[in-house]
Order: C-alpha cells, then sequence, then structure tokens
C-alpha cells in the first residue's frame, strides 16, 4: 500500500491522510464498517436515520453519481470558480476527498446490504465544491462563502473536514460562522492529523462555538498520525481502518479525522432528526455529555468529552442548556478584534475664507530682570551659582578644621 497526503492549499487543506488501496469490492464494504455497530449507530437507527435534516459538505465537491450516493445530494454550488455549478464535478488535486467524505456520512449504500451506509442514510446533502490552494479567489475567501451559501440554503448541519494549519482565522470568517451559529447550524470541524504535518488543532476547529472532532484508532486510543490535539476538541471518533466510496463507484480505505468528522455531523443530525425541539446549542450539548470519557481529564486534549455515543446522544436524558458548551464566539470577536487605530489627527486646515494661513504667533519674550543683572537669574543659579555654593561649603569646612588642628597641637607642645 501506499501513503498518499492530501494536496496543501497557501491558507487551508483537507484534514485527512489516506492510504490509498486497491478499490475494495462493494459487498466487503459493509462488515468493514465497524463504528456503525461499536459506537451506537445502529442502535440510534431504532429511532431514526436522520430524515428530514440537511447537511452541507463543504469540501472537494461530491460525485452524486456514485451508487451509494444516488439520491443524497439534493442541492449545491461551487464557491471556487473551477466547480460545475452543482458542487458534483470534484476540484483540485485530491478529488476523491469530499465523495470519501459524503459516503460516511450519508450513504445510502446499494442492492442486499452491499457498499457504503452513512451514519445518517436518510439524510440530505448539500455539495459545496471549494478549491484548496486553487481556484479564482483565495481559500479563506472561498470557506467564508461556502458557510453562507450554505445557511442561506437550508443546512443544519455544517461538515468541514478541513483545517487551516493555523490557531487563528481571518476576520471574514467571524461574520460567517457567526451567521451560521445564529442561524442555528451546528458547524463540525476535523481537528487534523499529525501524519499531514498539523500538529495542534487548527481553525476552523479552533473556533468557539465549532463541534471539534479528533480521532482515534481501531481501539479507541488517541491516534498518532489520524489526529491532532487541542483544547479545543469536543468528543472523538473513529479516525482508522475507514471505508469509503470514491469517484467513479470505487472505494477506498482511508484514515484521518476527516473521516471522524462526518461520524460526527453524521450523528448531529440523528439528535436533530429525533429531537427537532432542540437549538443548535443543545444538540451540541447532548452529543458531548453523552460520549463516553476516556481515563484522565475531561475535557481533554486528545478525547474532548470523549468517544461518541449515538444510541446515548439520541435516547438519554440530558438537561437543557442557555448557551454553546463549545464557546461564544461573538464574545470571543468582542474581546478579541480590536478596532483598528484611528488615525493620527491632521494640522488644522485653514478656513474655506482664509487666502492664506495665518502668521504665527512670536514666541513669548523671556522675563526682564529689574536689577540689572545684578541678582542672578534662576538659569545661572542652577548653572554656576548651586555648584560654587556647594564647592564653597566644603572649603569653609576645610579652613575650619586646620584652625582647630593648629590649636590642640599648640596645647600639646605647653603641656610638654
Amino acid at each position: 500500500m501506499k501513503r498518499w497526503t492530501t494536496a496543501v492549499a497557501a491558507v487551508v487543506v483537507a484534514a485527512s491522510v489516506l492510504v490509498v488501496a486497491q478499490p475494495a469490492a462493494a459487498d466487503e464494504i459493509r462488515d468493514r464498517q465497524y463504528w456503525l455497530s461499536e459506537y451506537g449507530i445502529t442502535g440510534a437507527w431504532q429511532a431514526t436515520r436522520g430524515a428530514g435534516v440537511t447537511i452541507a459538505v463543504i469540501d472537494t465537491g461530491i460525485d452524486g453519481s456514485h451508487q451509494d450516493l444516488r439520491g443524497a445530494v439534493v442541492g449545491g454550488t461551487d464557491v471556487s470558480g473551477i466547480g460545475s455549478p452543482n458542487g458534483q464535478t470534484p476540484v483540485g488535486d485530491d478529488s476523491r476527498h469530499g465523495t470519501l467524505v459524503a459516503s460516511v456520512l450519508a450513504g445510502r449504500g446499494h442492492g442486499d446490504g452491499a457498499g457504503v451506509i452513512g451514519v445518517a442514510p436518510a439524510a440530505s446533502l448539500l455539495a459545496v465544491s471549494v478549491g484548496f490552494g486553487v481556484g479564482t479567489r483565495t481559500s479563506d475567501e472561498q470557506i467564508a462563502d461556502a458557510v453562507r451559501w450554505s445557511v442561506d440554503n437550508g443546512a443544519d448541519v455544517i461538515n468541514m473536514s478541513l483545517t487551516r494549519n493555523t490557531l487563528d482565522w481571518p476576520q471574514s470568517w467571524d461574520d460567517a460562522f457567526l451567521y451560521a451559529m445564529e442561524n442555528d447550524v451546528v458547524v463540525v470541524a476535523a481537528a487534523g492529523n499529525r501524519g499531514s504535518g498539523t500538529a495542534v488543532v487548527g481553525a476552523p476547529a479552533t473556533m468557539p462555538g465549532v463541534l471539534t472532532v479528533a480521532g482515534v484508532d481501531r481501539s479507541a486510543q488517541a491516534s498518532d498520525d489520524a489526529s491532532s490535539q487541542g483544547i479545543t476538541i469536543s468528543v472523538s471518533a473513529p479516525s482508522e481502518a475507514l471505508v469509503g466510496a470514491g469517484t467513479g463507484d470505487t472505494y477506498f480505505e482511508w484514515a484521518g479525522t476527516s473521516g471522524a468528522a462526518p461520524l460526527v455531523a453524521g450523528l448531529v443530525a440523528l439528535v436533530r432528526s429525533a429531537h427537532p425541539e432542540l437549538d443548535a446549542n443543545n444538540v451540541i450539548n447532548r452529543v458531548i455529555r453523552t460520549a463516553t470519557p476516556v481515563a484522565g481529564a475531561v475535557p481533554s486534549p486528545l478525547y474532548g468529552y470523549g468517544l461518541i455515543d449515538a444510541r446515548a446522544a439520541v435516547f438519554d436524558e440530558v438537561a437543557l442548556v442557555e448557551a454553546n458548551p463549545m464557546g461564544d464566539l461573538r464574545e470571543w470577536i468582542r474581546l478579541n478584534r480590536r478596532a483598528e487605530a484611528a488615525p493620527e489627527p491632521s494640522e488644522p486646515l485653514p478656513s474655506p475664507s482664509a487666502s492664506a494661513e495665518p502668521a504665527p504667533a512670536p514666541p513669548p519674550a523671556a522675563p526682564s530682570n529689574p536689577l540689572g543683572g545684578a541678582l542672578p537669574t534662576v538659569e545661572s543659579l542652577r548653572d554656576v551659582g548651586i555648584p560654587l555654593l556647594v564647592v564653597g561649603g566644603f572649603g569653609s569646612l576645610l579652613v575650619l578644621a586646620l584652625v582647630l588642628a593648629g590649636r590642640q597641637l599648640r596645647r600639646l607642645r605647653r603641656e610638654s
């Protein structure tokens, strides 16, 4: 097998490490989706499969003609300027990436239990194609527009299997992500992967209010290569030994938080479908509060609140909250974005009626000395008089000491 890393854009990269194998046979795929049973997904299907929920996949585009995705993509757009208007023409070097993500999220499978079935197989998808490092505009601009378009076109959930590889983000993202959150949309983002060079979590996974997903291996331990760590991690999901649908009815084994994120976005869809009365804040809260904690502090920089439990997230009783447990983006903006410094005041311009600038006033005359110099001025006292007084004082003391010493000497001679 050959290891292949996604193309790195100037500011945004797709957050996955792909292990490209020979395409697997469709009838083998379902048996390899271990997360469906081990993370409570099949249990959650007793209540819902995500019907009525729309998920935007902001990625390289989705091949909606794949046999496992037919009927899943209900709309889309291209913000790169080089894709197709419906977002279903994959763009960039990693053209399979968006289709892999979409299949794990909402694949339908085909035939009698063949192919990839997603976490929320009854949910609807919006395909938003982005060019990572390519296109007519910067990746930052594309992402901001993609988020806004998703909100305006009915997304309940946004999946972002990408990272900027920096802790910070452009101010254009402030407005776009705040727009999503204030319109009750849950934003799910991948933490990124150490194997791809992402040592710590990068934006958008660092943004307050975002549901950030770390990855674990087959034994539910934090993945060495296919995950990053950071204090903004919300929950963890499988990121190794994944299988997904590629372009052209192919299948691949892959790894990375690019795969972990859509598992959680699918879980969010299940919760939103089962609990339509809940706002985004309470949907996020339900996902993190029902996660299975991993030994150590909770939340932790490796696992967040723990491993997702889809059945518990759908069925358990969870107390309601008023605020997003992952933070308040608006408050962060208020505290951290500073207004641009006001320009220095310029010299006042002459009145419009004035024909010329007024002449400057003459400097004030130096104060006169009425005694004609008989008394020292303040300046002369400071520069000359004070030093002379000091020297004179020491001189007087020296003379007095010599006189006293002479008298004492004469007295001693007389006595002798």
